[in-house]
């Protein structure tokens, strides 16, 4: 939908292209490229949001495409993550449109209570009532849906609990630097070094059902405190000044990303409490065990899951959690796919086993192998493996076969065994 905004104190407009028109209504900028000539002219003047007549800046940023589109984005904040960013580096206002149930929030100032969806469709009537509708177009254009719900995935901005990384990284980045942690094969450490020089800060908190809850404890004025448990959080309280009772505070309801429980399994599969950098207090198992010597995983998981123990073993034990990672291939189809239930593209081993044997599978699986890469699966693979391993049956069963006869062996047998001990 190609909408133009009227600049202000003037009859000149500026159009703007968008998939998404009921998030016009929570527009805080218009972004054009600095050196589009196109626009020069309009950057620093304020133009009015269609339909609210909200005034806002036009503002100039490398970021944008100039071919892309007309070359002018609109800048939503609360609704895409790159306009947020956007909205961070010029301190934009953000104005939160849609509501957690998909519906226009009260922000919106128009069609409140609506489905976004539903809106979507009334506002570009609106917008051609008003004369701001330039053209439509008809393009293919990529959407995000969910795999269990196949509802449309749409960032919006919402209160969640997040780690400083950049501190974290730094010494679990020197350790591999400077081998004390080596990664096998050696190619990904150049991948290593580039996501932890280029770390974001993470987010731990997720609004799910199950998992393990965020130990923040708010009372009933918002005022929180971190705490391992209830009678912990009166404490805290407590220490600020505060005296609540139990009905007057709850605990934060969203759970931890699990990564953010799994970095901590080098550790925590000893029973060992966290924050113990002094190893005179290591428990019995943790003095014994830790660090543990090898790491066997999958390199899509070396930032998610390897790099995070680094930085948890480094920030809470004062050492490396293990000295090995070795990072294996996941198994694709020959399609080059990743195996999964949805695809049903993932052999039943038990019937490769049946129909080629336990020996050919797992050669079969050995000949597809590259150390580091993934593992192109094709069942003719393991039809070779089975052929191979019979003909080294076959070869077995011929000398198995064979007698020994109790008397000085020939000059000519003497000479083989000497000719195949030279070359052994």
């Amino acid at each position: 939908f190609h909408v133009r905004y009227q600049i202000k104190d003037s009859d000149q407009t500026i159009t703007i292209a968008t998939t998404r028109p009921e998030t016009i209504l929570g527009d805080t900028a218009i972004c054009v490229h600095p050196e589009d000539e196109r626009y020069t002219n309009l950057i620093g003047k304020t133009v009015l949001v269609p339909l609210v007549n909200r005034e806002i800046p036009i503002i100039a940023d490398d970021y944008v495409d100039r071919e892309f589109g007309t070359g002018a984005l609109k800048v939503t904040p609360a609704h895409d993550v790159n306009d947020y960013n956007l909205g961070i580096k010029y301190n934009l206002p953000v104005v939160d449109v849609i509501a957690s149930d998909g519906t226009m929030s009260a922000a919106a100032q128009l069609y409140i209570g609506r489905d976004r969806f539903d809106v979507r469709k009334q506002i570009i009537k609106d917008i051609e009532a008003a004369g701001q509708l330039d053209k439509i177009e008809e393009i293919k254009n990529n959407v995000g849906y969910s795999e269990r719900t196949d509802a449309v995935i749409e960032p919006r901005l919402s209160m969640q609990w997040f780690v400083k990384m950049e501190v974290l990284a730094k010494p679990a980045l020197d350790v591999v630097n400077e081998g004390k942690v080596k990664l096998h094969p050696a190619k990904f450490i150049n991948t290593y070094k580039y996501w932890m020089e280029n770390v974001k800060d993470w987010c731990i908190s997720r609004q799910l059902w199950w998992g393990q809850r965020i130990p923040a404890w708010y009372d009933n004025t918002g005022d929180v405190v971190v705490a391992a448990n209830l009678e912990g959080a009166l404490t805290e309280f407590a220490a600020k000044g505060k005296t609540v009772s139990t009905a007057e505070i709850r605990q934060d309801e969203d759970v931890v990303d699990t990564w953010f429980s799994s970095w901590l399994w080098p550790i925590t599969v000893f029973d060992a409490d966290a924050v113990i950098k002094n190893p005179a207090d290591f428990n019995a198992d943790l003095k014994y065990y830790y660090p543990t010597k090898d790491l066997v995983t999958a390199p899509e998981i070396l930032f998610f899951w390897v790099a995070r123990m680094i930085m948890a073993g480094m920030e809470y034990c004062g050492d490396i959690p293990f000295s090995n990672v070795y990072l294996t291939g996941i198994v694709r189809d020959k399609q080059g796919r990743k195996m999964s239930k949805s695809l049903g593209n993932s052999p039943d081993p038990i019937e490769l086993i049946e129909k080629f044997g336990a020996d050919g599978v797992r050669l079969g699986m050995l000949l597809t192998s590259p150390a580091g890469n993934d593992l192109p699966f094709d069942e003719s693979m393991c039809e070779q493996g089975r052929n191979f391993s019979n003909k080294i049956w076959n070869a077995f069963r011929l000398v198995k076969g064979w007698t020994v006869e109790d008397k000085p062996a020939s000059d000519a047998a003497r000479v083989a065994t000497s000719w195949f001990g030279s070359h052994l």
